[in-house]
């Protein structure tokens, strides 16, 4: 099992020589069977171009899971040479609200688009998951909800029987609870997801410093990230969602700020492959 961060930034892209090393679109990670053609990606923000590009021509086919319908995480689906093709077959799921395609169509479709997702080529199905299991392209796949502002949004869980990986990609537990340290609590769905994995892919838009002015925004700090990886069991996280403005030096200083750990961490950036 591999993952594959083809976007890793969250709520609006960042261009600039400030964003080189760590990348500056938005979040997509895509996940395969070793060094098969992935099959299941999650989300798809601006990061989707970068899947195409390592296809090399070929078609997807394949599940796209969204955790939720922010621009940052579905502005790639127009973009995405691999899927509009006329060779493409993607099944794209979301969490369950009202007919999936019409959802998706309110952010595709003109004044604020040229297109609809019924202009796409190739086959596309539109659909909408509940929380629980599912069989996804040959993966276990856990759905839980998770606290996040402006709209139903999914954690995920992904195991292919021998290796998980965990996805919390915009999480608000703040909203919950304050929790031990006034970042939120780490509750029953984030504990579900995260629990023993190998690789937990989480949000840390916000520095500890950053949280008191930016808290009703709905994100997490980096600090809750490490908390719940190290309360979870994680092997390795992966500080995802990077705030727009945090340069390259910036991150590299905040990894550097939380030292040695009973939990590996990382930085994700484009590029970034994980063998699991």
């Amino acid at each position: 099992m591999r993952a594959v961060f083809c976007g890793v930034r969250g709520s609006t892209p960042a261009p600039g020589p400030d964003f080189v090393r760590y990348g500056g679109n938005t979040s997509c990670v895509a996940v395969s069977r070793g060094e098969d053609d992935p099959a299941l990606v999650l989300d798809a923000g601006t990061g989707l171009a970068r899947l195409s590009a390592s296809l090399g021509g070929r078609p997807f086919r394949g599940t796209i899971l969204l955790g939720h319908l922010h621009w940052d995480h579905t502005h790639g689906i127009p973009f995405f040479p691999a899927g509009d093709h006329p060779g493409a077959q993607v099944d794209l799921l979301m969490p369950a609200q009202g007919d999936a395609e019409a959802v998706l169509a309110r952010a595709i479709s003109p004044p604020h688009f040229p297109i609809t997702p019924a202009d796409l080529r190739g086959r596309w199905r539109f659909a909408g998951i509940e929380e629980g299991a599912h069989r996804v392209e040959g993966f276990d796949v856990l759905a839980r909800e998770i606290p996040h502002k402006g709209g139903r949004t999914f954690g995920y869980r992904v195991s292919d029987g021998h290796r998980a990986l965990a996805y919390l990609s915009d999480h608000w537990p703040v909203a919950l609870s304050p929790g031990p340290e006034g970042w939120g609590d780490y509750h029953e769905a984030a504990m579900a997801l995260a629990g023993g994995v190998d690789l937990l892919i989480h949000d840390a838009q916000y520095t500890p410093a950053d949280f008191e002015a930016n808290k009703d925004f709905g994100h997490s700090t980096v600090g809750y990230a490490v908390g719940l990886a190290e309360a979870a069991g994680v092997g390795t996280l992966a500080l995802f969602h990077h705030d727009p403005c945090r340069t390259d030096q910036e991150i590299d200083a905040l990894l550097a700020s939380i030292g040695e750990r009973a939990t590996r961490v990382v930085a994700a950036a484009e590029g970034l492959a994980i063998a699991l």
